[in-house]
């Protein structure tokens, strides 16, 4: 073959060569193109499932918060209501105490008309009541003129803490601290003290006292262990993070 045949040749094959690897290349590149956006599509897939789960703990821990809270105000709840109760049937008690005995085979005397109760009685009854009906300003109006005229009364450390709960439940937390604070001090061996010092703690707390809410609920978790309050003290820690 002549010389430059054998050149000619050599250049149609090298031609050739470049239109196939040309081909080649464009189809690649199409591929990669291809991989890139599934790649794309995958990783906003995988960032809306991330932001998904971080929503899903969020609601989650928030609903658990709300779950403690309830728990705790449905726990406080009854308490109040428990101390209603025993005040009402201390009361009650006393009324039937002062009935007159009835010996056996003596005929029974006529019920006697009811006595009328004390001024006491019925300043603090109407307060109480005006308390459990959610009248909180006119409930405290009424306790603060019964301690004022009866400094003697045995339902004082009562009325004090009814007091409290009072300007608690109106979120004046100012008034209603040094109210608990009166009660551990004056009256330590009354059932309201545990009570008392409890809500000081939720008082501190709902201020934004927050290091000295954290100590009162710790002292009550570690002196009083097994009491409601003890248990009401511990959900609160646990809503601060302890």
């Amino acid at each position: 073959m002549r010389p430059w045949m054998t050149g000619l040749a050599l250049c149609g094959l090298l031609v050739c060569v470049g239109c196939v690897s040309g081909e080649d290349l464009k189809r690649v590149e199409d591929e990669i193109g291809d991989l890139k956006l599934e790649v794309f599509k995958l990783r906003s897939q995988v960032e809306d499932a991330n932001k998904k789960a971080d929503e899903d703990r969020t609601a989650a821990g928030e609903a658990r918060t709300q779950d403690r809270r309830f728990q705790a105000d449905l726990q406080e709840t009854m308490r109040q209501l428990q101390d209603t109760t025993r005040i009402l049937s201390n009361r009650l008690g006393d009324t039937s105490a002062r009935k007159p005995a009835v010996r056996a085979g003596a005929p029974a005397p006529a019920e006697p008309a009811p006595a009328p109760a004390g001024e006491e009685d019925k300043a603090f009854t109407a307060a109480v009541l005006d308390y459990n009906r959610g009248n909180y300003s006119v409930a405290a109006e009424g306790l603060s003129l019964f301690l004022k005229a009866s400094p003697q009364a045995p339902q004082r450390p009562d009325a004090l803490f009814y007091l409290g709960l009072c300007f608690f439940n109106q979120k004046l937390y100012d008034k209603a601290k040094p109210v608990f604070e009166q009660i551990m001090r004056e009256h330590s061996s009354s059932p309201q003290f545990l009570p008392a010092k409890l809500k000081r703690g939720q008082c501190l707390q709902r201020m934004g006292l927050k290091p000295a809410a954290i100590a009162v609920f710790k002292e009550i978790t570690s002196g009083f262990p097994g009491s409601p309050e003890a248990r009401t003290a511990q959900q609160e820690l646990a809503d601060l993070g302890f």
